[in-house]
């Protein structure tokens, strides 16, 4: 049986293997502070420094934005592989999609005439949309930010990387080639050795420095040259990142586009307990402004009120003009605003500033809120004021 062993050039492993302790040891000197070693100059230090940066930073953006497009590790990894392999990707249900089967399973076993059969349906194919959309926008991320990303990872900061390897090799030599010549140097004037005279082997070591300087030289002239580059890079990762957000902004808009049409449909169907729609501009952010209509109506005045609640400000009350009211009947709080009550017990309440013809400001132990003023009767004025 004829085994073909691989051709082993059993000079170059050696040589190869003396050449990298060599470089151990030198390394370990540098370290420790007994040889001397060439700096890089400060412009050199400050493109290295910032290429680090860059690097380390744009590895953390990738994984972090793959982290929120694919919150399944599991899925990242089977997508990373199929990507390697050059296969399709599987494609996968998302949780809103599934949600969405349920939903419009169950609607139909409940019973489309039925009021909740009906609304599980309306809102199960809204969950499907809202899938759809999540599948688009990762799908568009990927394209437009995430794979540029990687794809300057994988080939120029690599490409960096095994310049700066190279570099400091060269620089190894050199310093190497520098200490021969010392060395030859102090040799002078010496007896020969093997044959040969100090101020042959001087000249050689010399040469071999003028060889080692210009080699380094040129090698640091490319590594600057890619490393200025990285300059340009971040132009290009800004123009991705700006997709980014267009992409973001696109989704969003069609999700709530989807979530309107879901209100609509969700009013028409009417029933014991018709949906009201909620108004999207006034819920989030019209809690925060301040009522400019004066206070000439019950209900401005009611907005009024929630408004001062809603942003966190107290609401100018005296408290030490708290009388004791009695809860006619239970009141469930309709925000954090209100408070809770049970029928029969006993509140300190006083009037609001300015005046609110629907509500009072109440104190219940240690909770406090609007009251509203149908819901208690105030007990005797002889009461003793809390």
């Amino acid at each position: 049986m004829n085994i073909n062993l691989p051709n082993f050039n059993v000079k170059n492993l050696v040589k190869e293997a003396g050449s990298t302790i060599s470089r151990v040891v030198q390394l370990t000197e540098e370290k420790l502070g007994t040889t001397e070693r060439t700096e890089y100059d400060l412009h050199f230090q400050n493109l290295a420094e910032r290429a680090d940066v860059t690097k380390s930073w744009t590895e953390k953006i990738v994984r972090d934005t793959e982290s929120v497009l694919i919150p399944n590790p599991q899925n990242r990894v089977e997508d990373f592989i199929f990507e390697k392999i050059e296969k399709t990707k599987p494609k996968r249900l998302s949780n809103l999609e599934h949600l969405a089967l349920d939903m419009i399973e169950a609607g139909g076993d409940f019973g489309q005439d039925m009021a909740y059969g009906q609304a599980l349906i309306k809102v199960g194919q809204a969950e499907q949309k809202l899938g759809q959309c999540e599948h688009d926008f990762i799908a568009t991320s990927g394209i437009c930010f995430t794979q540029p990303l990687r794809k300057f990872l994988d080939g120029e900061m690599k490409t960096i990387s095994k310049e700066r390897g190279i570099l400091e090799t060269k620089r190894l030599d050199l310093d190497a080639c520098k200490n021969r010549v010392k060395k030859a140097r102090s040799m002078l004037g010496q007896q020969s050795k093997d044959g040969i005279s100090p101020e042959v082997v001087f000249e050689q070591a010399e040469r071999d420095l003028r060889v080692a300087q210009a080699e380094f030289d040129r090698q640091s002239e490319i590594t600057k040259l890619l490393l200025d580059g990285i300059s340009t890079s971040q132009a290009s990762h800004l123009r991705h990142l700006h997709a980014f957000v267009q992409a973001q902004v696109r989704y969003y808009k069609q999700c709530g586009d989807v979530m309107e049409q879901l209100q609509r449909e969700l009013a028409n169907l009417g029933g014991p307990t018709p949906y009201i729609p909620l108004d999207v501009n006034e819920a989030g952010g019209a809690g925060n402004k301040s009522n400019t209509s004066g206070g000439s109506s019950g209900r401005g005045s009611n907005n009024n009120s929630n408004n001062q609640a809603t942003a966190g400000q107290p609401i100018n009350v005296n408290t030490d003009q708290m009388h004791r009211a009695r809860v006619l009947c239970s009141y469930d709080a309709k925000d954090h605003t209100e408070l809770n009550l049970s029928a029969n017990e006993v509140i300190f309440v006083t009037e609001c500033s300015p005046l609110n013809e629907d509500y009072m400001y109440g104190k219940q132990g240690l909770m406090k809120g609007l009251v509203p003023r149908a819901f208690v009767e105030m007990l005797d004025e002889q009461d003793i004021p809390f």
